[in-house]
């Protein structure tokens, strides 16, 4: 359930209330019976690290963060060289 601040014009204090998103707002101070009144507060939900943007996610057809770079000022993206595959070995049989 979400928490609610709520400021009294009366005496002042803030308080923190859990409420469902149903229920009616608060308009009665706790402490002193005065007027209450909802609070416009900041959230403390963070998104950090990777993978949260677009940029972030690998695309089937470019369009990476290297590529809106390179578009951006005219020159192609570069290209990293692909590795060849190693042949595999397999042991000669003894005579």
């Amino acid at each position: 359930m979400p928490i609610y601040e709520y400021q009294c014009e009366s005496c002042g204090k803030k308080h923190e209330i859990v409420q469902r998103y149903t229920d009616m707002p608060l308009t009665k101070c706790p402490e002193c019976g005065g007027t209450m009144r909802k609070l416009i507060s900041s959230t403390s939900f963070i998104l950090k690290g990777t993978g949260w943007y677009k940029t972030d996610y690998a695309t089937t057809g470019g369009g990476g963060k290297a590529d809106k770079l390179a578009k951006g000022n005219g020159a192609k993206p570069e290209k990293k060289p692909e590795s060849k595959p190693q042949p595999k070995l397999e042991p000669t049989p003894k005579s």
